[in-house]
């Protein structure tokens, strides 16, 4: 069954359950003289967000553009199915990230090394996106779709194909990953957590900050998270990312310097983070039965091997 949430005029959320999960992997619609879909997930999400669009009122055909933040699979492995199906869209990305949807190989390989077994359930199929169908987009490019102008930035620290879109409309940031991942599980309570998103293998800690440093000078209202939904404190946003992020530096040395092997070295880290997070949760008064604790883990096991392969880069 759908889930979908109405965010402000001509926007809205709609749950991908990525991973078949609920409040996992967000899509954006913006409906105006023109349509625009932001993500699509894996392409076992795609069927949710097609269900989504009917009960929006909006056919395949009636799709102008499919915008992505990035092209990691739980963002858009399901674009070449999505194209598929919306014969008249045109995709817009990263020119650094246009010819992996042209031919994705290196996108299933990577990921096949990071699920092994997984891969098919999550993931399949990942299909080809026509190069004719695509457009690339440089730092600071806009799009009109009607009331809403959408304004193009090249946002590195998670991915250096990476960028992130500024609703003129709403004066919002659909974020992809730039921010990490926002956990709507503890919404009703009365912190949050926002962890950084540090997947392999193109985190970088600086870019990531200078990405964030960006997002304050554009002073916006509210965040759209990749990883889920709307956020309206930004500030706090940053705030528990750079809070997090020396921390999970610091663990990854840790972790490089008790073990030798990349998977023994993440598999260690993983644990420090996960007992960590856990720590700073539960002294808020929750209790290990609070579905967040299943959740995160999801997300200190792809950051942990990202930290680890950042710093065996730095050693050289």
């Amino acid at each position: 069954m759908e889930k979908i949430e109405q965010i402000s005029e001509g926007l809205y959320c709609i749950d991908t359950y990525d991973l078949g999960r609920p409040n996992r992997t967000s899509s954006y619609l913006l409906k105006d003289k023109k349509i625009a879909l932001i993500e699509t997930s894996a392409s076992p999400s795609v069927p949710y967000i097609m269900k989504g669009l009917q009960a929006l009122g909006v056919t395949p055909e009636d799709v102008d553009y499919l915008i992505l933040t990035h092209i990691h699979l739980d963002h858009a492995g399901g674009a070449g199915l999505f194209m598929e199906k919306c014969k008249n869209a045109e995709l817009i990305v990263h020119p650094k990230g246009a010819r992996h949807l042209v031919d994705p190989s290196r996108l299933i390989a990577s990921a096949k090394s990071v699920y092994g077994d997984q891969f098919e359930t999550l993931f399949d199929p990942i299909l080809p996106v026509e190069e004719a169908r695509m457009r690339t987009v440089e730092n600071g490019d806009q799009l009109v779709l009607g009331e809403t102008t959408l304004a193009f930035y090249h946002t590195k620290g998670h991915a250096n194909h990476h960028i992130s879109i500024h609703d003129s409309k709403s004066n919002g940031i659909f974020v992809g990953d730039t921010t990490g991942v926002y956990y709507p599980e503890l919404l009703e309570e009365d912190f949050d957590l926002i962890l950084p998103s540090t997947s392999p293998n193109q985190f970088d800690p600086d870019a990531m900050e200078q990405s964030i440093q960006f997002y304050e000078k554009l002073a916006p209202s509210q965040l759209y998270f990749g990883h889920y939904g709307v956020y309206y404190e930004p500030d706090m946003a940053y705030e528990q990312v750079r809070y997090w992020l020396p921390i999970f530096l610091e663990e990854g040395k840790k972790a490089m310097a008790a073990k030798e092997e990349f998977y023994a070295r993440s598999r260690d880290l993983e644990k420090r983070l996960n007992a960590l997070v856990n720590d700073y949760v539960l002294q808020r008064g929750l209790l290990l039965s609070h579905p967040v604790f299943k959740v995160v883990p999801l997300d200190t096991a792809v950051s942990a091997m990202g930290i680890i392969d950042y710093l065996v880069k730095l050693e050289g």
